[in-house]
C-alpha cells in the first residue's frame, strides 16, 4: 500500500486542484494493487476496489489522502456490481460536486456507485476536441453528461448535437454548459436511441466533427461487437467532406485492431490519422487493455 500511498502523493501535486486520477492499479503497474484506483474530485477522493471484499486495509491511504488536503474519503467496493453502497470513510463528501479540468467546470456525484459525471481518462479526448472544433458543426453520440459538448464550445464550435438515451445525463449535460457561461442557443440535446433516430439525426447534419463514445457493454442498449458497426455504416451518410470522426472505444477485452477493423470494414470512406496518446495519470503496462481513441478523417 506505501507504493500506492507514493504515487496519490505526487499525483495531488500534479493536480493543482484540478480532477486526476491519483492511482490507476488497473493499468497493471504495480503488482499487486490491480484491485485498487484512487480518484480525486476536490476537495474529495473516492477510493474505488474492484473486489468483492476490501483485499487489505486502507488506512494508510486515507491518513495520507486527509494529510494532503483532502477534505472527505469514500470507498466504493466495485465488485458488488450496481447494488453496491458507497461508504464515507472520512471527512464531508456532498451528493454533488462542482470541479475543474482545463479550467472548465463540470458537475460530479462523488456517491454515485458507477459512474460519477465525468471520465478522467478522457481528458485527452476532450482537450483536442477543445483544440480542433473551432468553426465547426459537431456532433456527439452518447453523450453522457457533454463534456465534450462543453470542450467544443469552449473552442469555438459553430454549434454541438448531443445524443444520449438518458434524460438525466442530458440535464446534467446542459447544467455543465451553463456553469461554463455556455448559452444553450447553440447546442442541441436529443434524449433518443441512436440506433433507431438516424433519420433525426441525418436532418441536422452534415457535420464537421464526430465524436463516438459509447459504453464498452451495456445490455439491452448497447453491445459494442454489433452495435458500433451499426453507428459507422452511418457515418457517411451525416459527415461532411473532410469532416473528422474521434471514434472511442474503452473496453479491456478489445484492441485497437478491433475498432480499427469495424471502421474499415463498415466506414471505409474514412482514413485512419492517429490514436491519441492516453493520459499521464492512467498508466497501463499494455496500452491495449486502456481507453482507445482514434482519429479518422472522411476522404483519407
Amino acid at each position: 500500500m506505501q507504493r500506492a500511498v507514493q504515487r496519490v502523493v505526487e499525483q495531488l501535486g500534479l493536480a493543482a486542484g484540478q480532477v486526476r486520477r491519483l492511482f490507476h492499479g488497473r493499468g497493471g503497474c504495480v503488482p499487486g494493487l490491480e484491485w485498487l484506483v484512487v480518484d480525486y474530485l476536490p476537495p474529495v477522493a473516492v477510493i474505488r476496489a474492484y473486489s468483492e471484499t476490501l483485499p487489505e486495509p486502507v488506512d494508510v491511504l486515507v491518513e495520507a489522502l486527509l494529510a494532503e488536503g483532502v477534505e472527505g474519503v469514500v470507498l466504493q467496493l466495485r465488485g458488488r456490481g450496481r447494488g453496491a453502497q458507497s461508504e464515507v470513510l472520512a471527512g464531508e463528501v456532498p451528493d454533488q460536486l462542482v470541479v475543474e479540468e482545463a479550467g472548465l467546470k463540470y458537475q460530479v456525484k462523488p456517491l454515485q456507485n458507477q459512474n460519477s459525471g465525468l471520465f478522467l481518462d478522457m481528458r485527452p479526448g476532450r482537450e483536442w476536441v477543445r483544440e480542433h472544433a473551432r468553426g465547426k458543426r459537431v456532433l456527439n453520440l452518447f453523450s453522457y453528461s457533454c463534456s465534450f459538448s462543453v470542450a467544443a464550445m469552449a473552442g469555438g464550435a459553430e454549434s454541438v448535437l448531443n445524443i444520449d438515451m438518458s434524460s438525466g445525463a442530458l440535464a446534467t449535460g446542459r447544467t455543465n454548459h451553463q456553469l461554463n457561461g455556455i448559452p444553450t442557443t447553440l447546442v442541441a440535446f436529443m434524449a433518443v436511441d441512436l440506433l433507431r433516430s438516424w433519420g433525426r439525426v441525418r436532418k441536422r447534419g452534415p457535420f464537421d466533427l464526430v465524436v463516438i463514445d459509447p459504453p464498452s457493454f451495456q445490455p439491452g442498449s448497447f453491445v459494442a461487437e454489433k452495435d458500433y458497426r451499426k453507428v459507422l455504416r452511418r457515418l457517411n451518410e451525416f459527415v461532411a467532406p473532410g469532416g473528422q470522426v474521434l471514434a472511442c472505444h474503452n473496453d479491456p477485452a478489445h484492441n485497437e485492431q478491433f475498432l480499427r477493423q469495424l471502421m474499415e470494414q463498415e466506414a471505409p470512406e474514412f482514413g485512419f490519422c492517429q490514436r491519441l496518446a492516453q493520459a499521464d495519470d492512467f498508466p497501463e503496462r499494455d496500452p491495449e487493455m486502456g481507453l482507445k481513441v482514434l482519429l479518422y478523417k472522411k476522404g483519407v
